[in-house]
């Protein structure tokens, strides 16, 4: 069995329709097993997540960067980061903002820098950039970015979107059972 774990903050909900795409992708790799952990919850979850062979990390785009919740989960994150408990584990990122760029990438970056704080290997995302409707739409390799717009979160993220969430959830869980394999 390979675990996944996935932390996440959403603010509004798009960020959660995300993270349960992320989820259903990889849960089509045989023999994964998927845990949402929202940052408000994290205290119950340190041991998942030391017991993760893979983390993916996901934050809304709040002002260039991640939200406060989840650095706040980041900060807090100290203890694991000094005993080296998430070295070697695997990472991903994801984040979703209002429009196509909305300074995603930074976000990303910070995730990614958390990511290699911690001694993780991070995957990024390896398809190739699609239309307005295809998989991996906003052109990202370094995680995978979403929009939503100020609509709701069934309307938003959009179809394509929740695709390229999919694509990186099967990649992560894919990755994780050949790292675990391997070890």
């Amino acid at each position: 069995m390979t675990r996944i774990a996935i932390v996440f903050h959403s603010g509004y909900g798009h960020t959660k329709v995300v993270a349960e795409s992320v989820k259903a992708g990889a849960e089509t790799i045989p023999g994964a097993k998927v845990l949402l952990i929202p940052v408000e919850t994290i205290d119950a979850h340190w041991a998942d997540l030391e017991a993760a062979d893979a983390i993916v990390f996901g934050s809304p785009t709040y002002m260039g960067n991640v939200s406060g919740p989840f650095k706040t989960f980041m900060d807090a994150s100290s203890k694991p980061w000094v005993e080296r408990k998430w070295k070697d584990k695997l990472a991903a990122g994801f984040t979703i903002s209002g429009s196509p760029s909305g300074d995603k990438l930074n976000t990303l970056q910070s995730l990614m820098i958390f990511a290699m704080q911690h001694g993780m290997v991070w995957i990024g995302n390896a398809e190739m950039p699609g239309n307005e409707e295809g998989i991996n739409r906003l052109g990202s390799f370094t995680g995978l970015m979403a929009q939503a717009g100020q609509v709701a979160p069934d309307v938003e993220p959009n179809l394509a979107d929740r695709k390229s969430a999919e694509f990186l959830g099967q990649r992560i869980a894919s990755a994780a059972t050949r790292w675990a394999k391997g070890a």
